[in-house]
């Protein structure tokens, strides 16, 4: 019998053994960027006009902005437009013990990101691999869910820059908002344009950009990526509590709870809570103003203490 499932007569699959995925080596992703894509990332999340560092390459403070990363494995080493999904289906390896990975029927669970050492502002010089391994595998009610770990390496030297985590569903312990008046909020209308702009760092799928595509899905329309909505709020708390200060966002997790349209406006609330060597945890809800909905729930993210030196911000 094959290693791999096999799909039987009846529909089913014959083989499906979760236990084989626990430490399953993914493929290596090459990755690749140039400044260009740093600048482009960060007014694809709604980066101010105030945070120039972020924004204008001759800046005396140029940064990554920290998420940046996020989007590297749907990028890769590309240039150019591509096929997502077939770039997907080609790219997703069988996993021992669970059935062929299907990117139209895939949904992003949960997103975790964590900074490790900060990115140079473009990966000349760099030989960056996105090296991944499944965490293990989940029967929820005939429904699969994996959750891998990720981490991006420089080979030439091991030097690790940043640690992903994903699932296709929430397993984790959650992080409800408190039942108190938030510390911060930050508003973001999103415009019509928001998904066909991000998409441009990586995301080409069609779900972002042809309305018929959304709605066959069962959606009204085309919708913003769930990763676009995660980056901005990543970007609002940065703002609001962090000074916009690269170096001291060490990480962030929050779950996809519903989907977000363009020209929608994004309500992020955030509420601090001590954390540990004096960083600051902030704890926060994303939800869309026109109607109240929550679109990241679990949110969580740390902040390291401000610089007492004087900020060339």
């Amino acid at each position: 019998m094959s290693l791999y499932p096999v799909r039987n007569a009846s529909g089913w699959y014959d083989n499906v053994d979760f236990r084989k995925a626990a430490g399953h080596k993914l493929p290596v992703v090459k990755v690749s960027y140039l400044r260009r894509d740093v600048l482009l990332f960060a007014a694809a999340i709604g980066v101010k006009r105030e945070e120039l560092h972020f924004l204008y390459e001759l800046h005396p403070a140029f940064a990554v902005f920290p998420t940046f990363a996020s989007n590297l494995a749907f990028k890769r080493t590309s240039q150019d437009v591509f096929d997502f999904i077939e770039r997907m289906i080609a790219s997703n390896a069988p996993v021992l013990g669970t059935p062929p990975f299907d990117p139209q029927r895939s949904v992003d669970g949960e997103r975790g990101l964590e900074v490790l050492n900060p990115l140079p502002v473009e990966s000349a010089g760099l030989d960056l691999e996105i090296q991944g391994k499944v965490i293990g595998v989940y029967d929820k009610g005939g429904n699969m869910i994996l959750e891998g770990e990720n981490t991006l390496v420089d080979v030439k030297t091991g030097k690790e820059y940043v640690k992903f985590t994903n699932t296709a569903g929430p397993t984790k312990k959650g992080y409800p908002a408190p039942d108190r008046q938030p510390d911060a909020v930050h508003y973001y209308k999103t415009s019509p344009e928001q998904a066909l702009l991000y998409r441009l760092c990586g995301d080409y799928n069609p779900l972002h950009a042809d309305e018929q595509f959304g709605k066959r899905a069962g959606f009204k329309g085309s919708i913003m990526q769930g990763l676009g909505t995660w980056n901005i709020a990543a970007h609002g708390i940065l703002f609001e509590l962090g000074g916009s200060d690269s170096n001291r966002f060490k990480s962030i997790t929050a779950r996809f709870a519903n989907v977000v349209y363009p020209g929608e406006t994004l309500v992020t609330k955030m509420w601090k809570t001590p954390g540990k060597d004096c960083n600051c945890n902030v704890v926060f809800e994303t939800t869309v103003q026109e109607d109240g909905r929550v679109a990241l729930s679990n949110g969580f993210c740390v902040l390291t203490p401000a610089r007492t030196a004087t900020s060339k911000l």
